[in-house]
Order: C-alpha cells, then sequence, then structure tokens
C-alpha cells in the first residue's frame, strides 16, 4: 500500500473494521473510506457496485459480516449464509469491477472441516464435513474465498483471505444471545460480581479446546500483509492464530480471575457450573499459522493481557451504555 492510497474498510465500527482502522491511522494512512451500514447496505448489491464504481478504492478490507456465536448461528442459519454470501459477492465482485488493486478478505477458522487434523492448517479446507451449529456462516465464508481466487484467476487482481482463529478486543459484541464465547463469559462474570451470585452457569463440559488473537493483533497481521504481501505470497489464504490453546474451562477461571481481580479479597469467587445439555460446539479448533510467521508475523498481546484491556472495554461500554 502506499500512503496515498484511497483504502475502503468494510465494516469499520464492527471488532475487526475498528482494530483495523485503528492500526492504519496510527500508521500514517488518512485517505480512509468509511461508511456505516445507515449510509450503504452491503447486501444491497446495485447500491454496493454504484458506490465501489463511483469512489474507485485502490485497497479493500472487507470486514463487514454478520456473526454471533453458537446460539445465534442456530437459531437463524439462513440470515447467516445468505446475509455473508451476500455482503461478499457484492463487495469481492464490485471491487473487482471498480479497478480496486488489493482486496484482504477476513474469513473465519470455521470454514476448516469439524474434524481436520490439529493443529488446522490451509490445506484442509474442504477436506470433510464442517461443524454443524456454525455452517451457514462458514459456508458464506467458503464462498467468499474462493470467489477471490476465481476473480485472481479470471481477471489477475491481487485478493486474498485471512482466516484468524476466535477473536476479542475492543468493542466486542457483550450481548449474550448473539456473543462468541470470551465475551460472553466477560459479560457473564461481571453480571455474577455485580450482583453477589455464587454461581455462573456454561454451555457445554468445558473441554473443549480454544485458541485466541486479540483483534489489534489480527489488525497488524491484516495492515502488515497488505503493504508486503500479494495473493501469491500468501498462497490465496492464510492462517492468523496465537499458536496458543486452552480448555473452555481454563479460559472460564482466567476470565473470572480478570474480573474479579479489583474485588475485595473477601468477595467469594462464584462456581463454574456446566449446562452439558447444551452444545460444546467443534471439539478442537487451533490453527497452523507456520506460513505468516515465516513470512515475518507474528502476535504480540498475551491472553490475559488482552483480556484484562477487554474488560476494561467492557466496563466503558456499560460505564457509557453503548452496548
Amino acid at each position: 500500500m502506499h500512503p496515498d492510497d484511497l483504502i475502503y474498510v468494510a465494516g469499520h465500527r464492527g471488532l475487526v473494521g475498528s482494530a483495523i482502522v485503528r492500526r492504519l491511522q496510527a500508521a500514517g494512512y488518512r485517505n480512509l473510506l468509511l461508511r456505516t451500514h445507515a449510509d450503504l447496505d452491503l447486501t444491497d448489491m446495485p447500491a454496493t457496485y454504484d458506490f465501489l464504481a463511483a469512489r474507485r478504492p485502490d485497497v479493500v478490507f472487507l470486514c463487514a459480516a454478520r456473526v454471533g456465536g453458537i446460539g445465534a448461528n442456530s437459531d437463524a442459519p439462513t440470515d447467516f449464509l445468505l446475509d455473508n454470501a451476500r455482503i461478499s459477492m457484492n463487495v469481492i465482485d464490485g471491487a473487482r469491477r471498480a479497478g480496486t488493486r488489493r482486496l484482504i478478505n477476513l474469513g473465519s477458522s470455521c470454514i476448516y472441516p469439524r474434524d481436520a487434523a490439529q493443529p488446522i492448517a490451509e490445506s484442509a479446507l474442504m477436506t470433510g464435513p464442517l461443524e454443524a451449529t456454525n455452517e451457514a456462516y462458514a459456508l458464506a465464508k467458503i464462498a467468499a474465498l474462493k470467489l477471490c481466487l476465481a476473480e485472481n484467476a479470471r481477471y489477475g487482481t491481487d485478493f486474498y483471505s485471512l482466516m484468524p482463529t476466535n477473536l476479542y478486543g475492543t468493542g466486542d459484541n457483550y450481548d449474550l444471545c448473539s456473543s462468541h464465547v470470551l465475551p460472553a463469559l466477560i459479560a457473564r462474570f461481571h453480571d455474577a460480581k455485580s450482583g453477589e451470585r455464587d454461581v455462573v452457569t456454561l454451555w457445554g463440559d468445558g473441554t473443549p479446546l480454544r485458541e485466541f488473537l486479540h483483534a489489534d493483533d489480527l489488525a497488524a497481521a491484516a495492515v502488515w500483509l497488505a503493504e508486503r504481501c500479494s495473493a501469491r505470497d500468501v498462497g490465496g489464504w492464510i492462517n492468523v492464530g496465537s499458536g496458543k490453546e486452552l480448555t473452555i474451562a481454563a479460559l472460564a477461571e482466567l476470565v473470572r480471575d480478570v474480573v474479579y481481580a479489583d474485588a475485595p479479597a473477601t468477595t467469594p469467587r462464584p462456581r463454574i457450573a456446566w449446562d452439558t445439555t447444551r452444545p460444546n460446539g467443534t471439539p478442537r479448533k487451533l490453527l497452523d499459522s507456520t506460513r505468516i510467521r515465516a513470512l515475518g508475523w507474528s502476535p504480540t498481546i498475551s491472553l490475559r493481557d488482552g483480556v484484562t484491556a477487554a474488560y476494561g472495554d467492557y466496563r466503558e461500554q456499560a460505564d457509557t451504555n453503548t452496548f
């Protein structure tokens, strides 16, 4: 990328998009093109194509998506499939038509098979069945990845996809009906502390293994790659993970420790109970991030430091009523 490039960040108010905007601004990029959902509905093909044709961005970061945890994905698979497919198809093909030089598509590790060999390499794509609880979302993300490859092959574009592990960080969604596991844990333990409850009940049995990456680390990777690497360099799509995993039970204990760190020593910590009638999701999901590390990038934010910062963000949102 060049300092004077017009850079469109689709989904700039979301967890990933806002982190990428902060990273770009910190790196000196000032010519940013930003639109809210109210300004531009990316599921609307004519509106999206017209916008991109009129503004002709040099670089696009496609972060816009309909996202949610196991419950949200299970309750509304049609919405997750249609909305995400429409957004990605409209932005990717619209950018190609508008002459965009480079597009970075933000995907998800859920594109890989439920029972893929661990850690999961990029080559595992489409080698087995997907996890049923987020299959619709995963199919839309696979379609976006494949469209980038097809555009490159036919039109010579330089579009590629990043497949991050589970993300969290500043500006996360803490709504218990639609959030992912880590922000949901923050909200649940904060609620328990505020209400002086002695038990927090969580879904599943706590045994699934998960890997987490702070959104600011993902943003650093996305901008770093966009500045240096082509689709050929990254192989079309590339994993971005921390390389460290822990059980959901261990994560719950870590979040509890962080939330109660400022509580008086006499304040009892709640017991964690597990509702095994609820789904666990994929038993293990650790990405093989060898390829991006070989290119020269690695994360810098530890999980405890990241969770501590995320809890600070949660309290700030709660204090200003911005949930």
